[in-house]
């Protein structure tokens, strides 16, 4: 089961599972668990009349847990402010990737970190889309924005697992709302590839390297955990067709940080997406292009 051969309407267990889901800390709320609560109840003896108020407390708190949640699944639900940083010059955006990069390289002196910079050449110019950055709105803004990734979409892959565009978000959740916008006739017409969803939430690693295989691929939504294991360590997830890679820095969690603000996701696009050898090389020869959404 991978890529296409999941369903549209898959839900995973959790709100989201941030990348590789291997020890990552996922900030989105999770369910509660009621019963939990109801074991305290009855682990709590207290005479009859504490027990009737004692029940409406717990009552009335639990009531306040789903309040809270529902606000929060609103501020992650909501329509993203046009004021996205995404929406910068490639020079800014140079800078800006400089500096959250620099942060999963501590260790480097700046000659270092300079050698894996991404320069504002390799960065693609959005700042003519005036609309918001939602996903609402991701067909129009690769139609109108970036019109090689709209016709490269709508050929016919050449090789198997050799997609034209990584799109690289945080969330497996969120990578199977952008597979359903990426399947829209508009970007693949009749031809198109395959649209994969790389992410490892309740998909073996090994299924995706069967898949990438024996599939022509045309995009790539996916966590970068999962993304980086299958271009560094499989073989499977090939460059050679790689124009475009869109980093979802738009897009923030419930506590209002985005792809790049959390220390696991940051590190990973990092070190093993955009740290990819052949990555990296092809983003170096102006192959592939850098799009912030």
């Amino acid at each position: 089961m991978a890529g296409d051969d999941l369903e549209d309407d898959f839900v995973v267990d959790d709100l989201v599972a941030l990348s590789e889901d291997e020890g990552v800390n996922v900030d989105f709320e999770e369910e509660s668990n009621d019963n939990d609560n109801d074991n305290v109840e009855a682990e709590v003896a207290p005479g009859p009349s504490d027990s009737t108020l004692l029940k409406k407390r717990k009552r009335r708190e639990k009531e306040k847990e789903k309040k809270a949640k529902k606000r929060k699944l609103a501020i992650v639900n909501e329509p993203i402010p046009q004021g996205s940083i995404a929406a910068q010059s490639p020079e800014d955006l140079e800078e800006y990737l400089a500096t959250v990069q620099k942060k999963s390289f501590k260790d480097m002196s700046d000659f270092e970190l300079d050698d894996i910079r991404i320069p504002a050449s390799a960065i693609a110019d959005t700042t003519s889309w005036k609309g918001p950055r939602t996903l609402d709105q991701l067909v129009d803004f690769i139609m109108k924005i970036l019109p090689t990734l709209h016709t490269r979409l709508g050929q016919r892959p050449k090789s198997t697992g050799a997609p034209t565009l990584l799109f690289i978000t945080g969330a497996a959740l969120r990578v199977a709302d952008v597979a359903r916008i990426l399947r829209d006739k508009r970007l693949r017409g009749d031809k198109g590839g395959d649209i994969a969803k790389l992410f490892a939430k309740h998909i073996k690693l090994s299924e995706h390297v069967d898949y990438l295989r024996r599939t022509r691929v045309g995009a790539a939504p996916g966590t970068p955990g999962r993304i980086g294991k299958l271009l560094n360590e499989t073989g499977s997830l090939s460059v050679s067709a790689l124009s475009h890679i869109i980093l979802d820095v738009t897009f923030k969690d419930s506590k209002n940080r985005n792809l790049l603000d959390i220390p696991e996701t940051r590190d990973e696009v990092f070190k093993t997406v955009l740290g990819c050898p052949a990555v990296m090389k092809a983003v170096k020869d102006g192959k592939t292009r850098i799009v912030l959404l």
